[in-house]
């Protein structure tokens, strides 16, 4: 035991543990990739039975260093070129790293990919497990020559082996838990495994290829590909700071061939492109759409305004009610003295006209009780309290109890589905010619953006939903008839003019799409 006060065998001791280690990670990688094929149960096992055996191998080659000394005497002689028993060993076994790393390269890049809905096969135990022992047989030779030439003492190899493959095994689990989450790591270790299978062959017919080369190849691409595993984090860090709902909406858009902002690029079609048949239309696009950007919009996009709405004065004549009444196409009203402000409850209009008929006016008692909310609620909300209407409108007011519109189920269908005059409206929209349009300037901007198949005239962090409320923040004052502006899309070019003014309102607004900004600069 004299040996164990000696320094220079605990340096040689350690300088040997950290070699053996180096060159078992090629083994561990390789492992790794192959215990994946196996049932989530058996990989365990499999891993430890792998590099139990390495241990094993490696030992037993310690063992009978007699034998692997007659390994480097020629076994065949090719004219100038002998081949001892250590080359075919080493030509053998990279010729089975490459053909193994290749047929992995191909199964996960070009290999057929099985149904989602089949269940995955997996390899067999042993199967797995004799590929692990073949090359076990490689690395371990290559490990025990190392460990030959370096230490003179039999004790000192076979200890620096333990704890080597101790240390490997203690490893290999979140070596392989990590290999197998990160397909781009896979790509890369198998790539190294090609590396290294070139390198056997080529020192065993005698090319003798520093290791340093290889190490440091190696070394550099792990520390490229850690940059690209850090960069990705941080990106899907930032990524998940984005509400679900948004992300999920503009995967869904995408899917169904619906352009965002930053992913519309100005170019011709490919013939490719133009055959290719379409899976989803116009119209459904845009109903998925409204459906999934829903959520985000405010109640003053959905809602009927003040000015449009129509309600019951009570100070009116009873015959002007009834007339009004039937003139109008809506089953309730707001029913109000003086005001719309002051509002009395919501009428229906067949009860309304039977007080007109049978007491000559409209009774109070026959009035529900109105329902408003507050023009900061959610769409989501609102829903909820639709459902609990039954069929009921319900009134929009501003923080000061100003009645600021009024919200129908049908509103909230429109927004979704576009619009659903009455008989006494006409559409917001109307197509007068090729590439124009004739739009009211109370025309939603979300359906306006639909027919102009356009993005970018809706803004968040603006005040306005309408097309005049674009306008005006665009012109910074009331327009006069014949103003214009032009908004430049990133596929698109549009020029509105304004056509009418009635009152403080902007009434109607021509839109006209132009070629793109872009087009015109190059011809």
């Amino acid at each position: 035991m004299e040996w164990l006060l000696d320094p220079t065998i605990w340096v040689g001791l350690l300088t040997l543990v950290i070699l053996e280690i180096v060159l078992g990670i090629d083994n561990l990688i390789f492992i790794a990739i192959l215990a994946d094929k196996l049932p989530p149960a058996e990989r365990e096992r499999a891993r430890i039975i792998g590099l139990s055996l390495a241990l094993i191998m490696r030992l037993g080659l310690l063992a009978g260093m007699s034998w692997l000394v007659q390994l480097t005497e020629p076994w065949l002689v090719f004219g100038p070129v002998s081949l001892s028993g250590r080359d075919l060993i080493l030509i053998v076994g990279g010729f089975f790293l490459l053909f193994k790393a290749t047929l992995e390269l191909h199964e996960r890049l070009e290999g057929n990919r099985q149904q989602a809905t089949t269940a995955r096969v997996y390899a067999s135990f042993w199967v797995i497990v004799t590929q692990i022992v073949v090359l076990d047989a490689v690395f371990s030779l290559d490990a025990v020559i190392t460990a030959v030439g370096m230490v003179d003492s039999l004790a000192v190899m076979m200890i620096a082996v333990v704890i080597a493959v101790l240390i490997m095994l203690v490893a290999s689990k979140p070596l392989t838990k990590f290999v197998n989450e990160h397909p781009t790591v896979v790509v890369l270790c198998l790539g190294f495994l090609l590396m290294i299978g070139f390198s056997l062959v080529g020192e065993g017919f005698g090319f003798k290829i520093p290791k340093g080369y290889l190490y440091a190849a190696i070394g550099f691409s792990v520390l490229i590909e850690l940059l690209n595993q850090f960069a990705r984090r941080n990106g899907l860090r930032l990524e998940a700071k984005r509400p679900m709902r948004e992300r999920t909406a503009e995967a869904v858009l995408r899917m169904l061939g619906k352009p965002l902002p930053e992913d519309v690029v100005v170019q011709a079609p490919s013939e490719q492109q133009q055959d290719a048949p379409v899976t989803f239309g116009v119209e459904e696009r845009n109903m998925v759409s409204g459906v999934l950007t829903l959520a985000e919009r405010t109640i003053h996009s959905v809602m009927t305004p003040r000015t449009e709405i129509s309600w019951i004065n009570l100070d009116d004549d009873p015959q002007l009610i009834q007339k009004q009444i039937a003139e109008v196409p809506h089953s309730f009203f707001p029913v109000c003295r003086g005001s719309v402000d002051e509002v009395l409850g919501i009428g229906r209009a067949k009860e309304m006209i039977a007080d007109l008929l049978t007491h000559g006016n409209v009774r109070r008692a026959s009035l529900r009780e109105p329902i408003i909310v507050h023009d900061t609620i959610s769409i989501i909300r609102l829903m909820d309290t639709l459902k609990r209407s039954r069929g009921q409108l319900v009134l929009v007011a501003d923080e000061f109890g100003t009645i600021q519109g009024l919200v129908t189920p049908i509103d909230v269908f429109e927004a979704i589905a576009g619009e659903f005059p009455d008989e006494d409206e006409t559409p917001d929209i109307v197509a007068s010619g090729a590439n124009e349009w004739e739009v009211d300037g109370a025309a939603d901007l979300h359906q306006l953006e639909q027919v102009l198949d356009t993005e970018g005239l809706v803004d968040e962090d603006e005040d306005f939903t309408t097309l005049a409320g674009y306008l005006l923040s665009r012109f910074g004052q009331l327009p006069a008839k014949g103003d214009h502006c032009e908004f430049n899309a990133p596929h698109a070019h549009f020029k509105f003019e304004v056509l009418r003014i009635e009152g403080r309102r902007i009434a109607q607004v021509r839109v006209t799409k132009l070629a793109p900004l872009s087009d015109v600069t190059s011809d």
